[in-house]
């Protein structure tokens, strides 16, 4: 064990004063961040208020929203005629097309009709005089014979009396309303109804064997048009899910975010030449150009699509111009700075040979930022197609502006998340191909 003596702890403590003498900030600097993070948490808890905004959230909407885009429900009305009949209706435009004869809704020999909701668990038997609900283990039935339906015997946690009507709540299967004179019934299912042919079609509700049958070697349905492309025109003209616009919508999301990418990334390399202070030994010129560049990008994207909506109408010219205006903004600031911390012994070198202008450009600085631009353009404009999809929703065209007519409805969420997962699915296939380029171009591994 060594012992320290104290003339020898003094010249320790004078040769690294850093460690013995720490400033106030040194020693409680961690510790004044974390109290800060904490006070302005509360802040924001108090300035947003948010225990109230969570205690008023709709959250049940979620699980609503969620199931709707996963699964489609069809809505059989029966209505209990005054000779004891039942006369069965489903809204306009039904999953089930004009003619429904589903296998799940079966006529008794009694008159009555029974519905299976969920397989045999749930089901309702509508009749002239009662309903009998089936759910969760037991039977419920519901007179409706009377001037209100009357729930007989203990009434169930799943179903709510009402004064002209009782709700049944089947969870994720449906629910049924029982009134005195109908009983309407929502079955859900798994999936997207009608997603290939929607019911005008002449594939509509035919096994997939008949239709792979029809298209290879099956007799014309169309005299003057073959099978095969008449399911395709039956596809891409689908009423529904409206396949040919929501794509050409998504190509013209697409077209705009290269569009303004490449009107962008042109305009602004000439100008990023003229505002970096090592090329161009104007300091007005330099501040004019970046100040310009500053004012381009400052304004955000979706506010250059609202003043050009206004100036040429809605449509894809107008997402082209805002994406346009902001790149050239943002890519010669970029451009302008990479300018300035490139090498300039290459440079100097090509210059002190007496080469021109435009060759010593060529040969000592282009092969310095080629790949640096190329890389920050090709993020730029894989960026620009999420930002293209926002901008459409104020009218700028693309697709953006159909899922915002979809979500405006509140009632086609199978057809936002159609688009959303087109959306995500084209953002992933340019994320990768813009990372593996910039990387092949940077001369580095991808990860």
């Amino acid at each position: 064990m060594t012992v320290i003596d104290a003339n020898r702890m003094h010249e320790i403590e004078t040769r690294y004063p850093e460690y013995f003498h720490r400033s106030f900030r040194q020693r409680f600097g961690g510790l004044m961040i974390l109290i800060a993070t904490l006070l302005y948490s509360l802040y924001a808890v108090w300035f947003f208020d948010l225990p109230k905004l969570f205690a008023e959230a709709h959250w049940e909407r979620v699980g609503i929203y969620l199931s709707q885009w996963v699964s489609y429900d069809v809505r059989p009305e029966f209505r209990i005629e005054d000779d004891g009949s039942i006369d069965i209706r489903y809204p306009r435009f039904s999953p089930l097309g004009d003619s429904p004869h589903p296998d799940w809704l079966v006529n008794n020999p009694d008159g009555s009709i029974t519905v299976s909701v969920s397989g045999t668990s749930r089901s309702v038997t509508v009749s002239k005089n009662e309903t009998i609900v089936t759910a969760h283990g037991v039977s419920v039935p519901v007179e409706v014979s009377s001037g209100a339906p009357k729930v007989v015997g203990p009434v169930p946690g799943w179903m709510t009396v009402y004064d002209d009507n009782v709700l049944a709540d089947l969870g994720f299967a449906g629910n049924v309303s029982i009134s005195v004179d109908r009983v309407k019934i929502r079955k859900r299912f798994i999936g997207w109804a009608n997603f290939i042919f929607d019911t005008q079609s002449s594939f509509f509700d035919k096994p997939v064997g008949e239709v792979v049958s029809l298209i290879v070697s099956g007799p014309r349905i169309k005299p003057d048009q073959s099978n095969l492309s008449l399911a395709f025109d039956d596809i891409w003209n689908n009423s529904e899910w409206q396949h040919g616009d929501v794509w050409t919508k998504l190509f013209q999301t697409i077209v705009m975010a290269f569009l303004g990418t490449l009107l962008g990334s042109l305009t602004a390399f000439p100008l990023a030449f003229l505002a970096a202070r090592n090329i161009t030994p104007n300091r007005l010129l330099n501040q004019v150009l970046k100040r310009f560049f500053d004012f381009l990008r400052s304004v955000d994207m979706l506010i250059w699509a609202l003043f050009l909506t206004r100036a040429f109408g809605p449509g894809p010219l107008a997402g082209s111009g805002a994406i346009f205006l902001t790149e050239t903004g943002t890519l010669g600031k970029l451009y302008s700075e990479g300018l300035e911390n490139i090498d300039n012994k290459p440079r100097e070198g090509i210059k002190s040979t007496g080469a021109q202008t435009v060759l010593v450009h060529r040969y000592g600085i282009m092969p310095q930022i080629v790949p640096v631009f190329v890389s920050q353009t090709l993020y730029q404009w894989e960026s620009n197609v999420r930002g293209a999809t926002i901008i459409g929703a104020v009218g700028a065209g693309g697709i953006g502006l159909k899922l915002w007519e979809a979500m405006r409805t509140n009632a086609n969420w199978e057809n936002v998340a159609y688009m959303v997962i087109l959306i995500l699915i084209v953002v992933f296939i340019f994320d990768t191909a813009s990372n593996a380029l910039r990387h092949r171009l940077m001369g580095t591994k991808a990860h």
